[in-house]
């Protein structure tokens, strides 16, 4: 039995990742911002976090180190989409996006990275949308808060990948166009299909700081 946190547990992918890590038997500490889940399980431990708040996110590590486990993954799901039908960098909805996307995201790992076992794996939920070489073959600039975002994410997991080498495993991952409230009811994955490739990619041993989709590296 692995001991899983995983951000944005309330609906989504974090729910399906929630439920396949329940189901195979693991133990899970997840978060939402109302500290509630529909999932009840003896197994399951759910703490209130707001990414965009640094005082709710001390708060939420303060409890999580309470509950005195060391933690083998951490997947950091949890992320917003604020300017969807925006083509043009809004800096209100940049600011909300960078706050809970990146900062929030990284002040919460730096903060909880001590309660990390050796040799565990961190994994960051980034985008297609945010990768350079994808980049080039669009040709449209919708949601660009949110691509920005995920690009400098992706930095973040070769920049603490660097850090934790031979120590802790970093990985940024594609989840895929998924049917959520952010992938619409278009997207041909199911959230249970994009979890259960990222539930595959968390418990393999894979090389560090690199960008994974369905089992294949990614270009940045």
């Amino acid at each position: 039995m692995k001991t899983v946190l995983i951000t944005g547990v309330s609906r989504g992918i974090g729910k399906a990742l929630t439920e396949k890590f329940l189901k195979e038997g693991h133990y899970v500490i997840g978060t939402s911002t109302d500290g509630n889940s529909d999932i009840k399980s003896d197994n399951l431990k759910i703490v209130k976090i707001d990414l965009s708040n640094s005082e709710s996110i001390t708060e939420c590590v303060n409890e999580i180190k309470f509950l005195n486990k060391k933690i083998d993954i951490l997947i950091n799901n949890a992320g917003i989409l604020v300017d969807r039908n925006f083509n043009t960098v809004n800096i209100e909805n940049l600011r909300k996006t960078l706050e809970v996307n990146l900062i929030g995201t990284i002040t919460f790992t730096e903060q909880i990275i001590s309660v990390l076992s050796i040799g565990a794996h961190i994994l960051n939920a980034a985008s297609s949308a945010g990768s350079l070489a994808k980049t080039q073959e669009i040709d449209d600039d919708e949601y660009p808060s949110y691509r920005i975002s995920k690009t400098a994410l992706n930095m973040y997991t070769r920049t603490l990948a660097i850090h934790l080498k031979d120590k802790i495993t970093v990985s940024s991952y594609h989840p895929g166009w998924v049917k959520t409230d952010m992938g619409g009811s278009d997207a041909p994955m199911t959230t249970e299909e994009s979890a259960g490739y990222i539930y595959d990619l968390a418990i393999s041993k894979v090389e560090t700081g690199q960008f994974w989709f369905k089992g294949e590296k990614m270009a940045w």
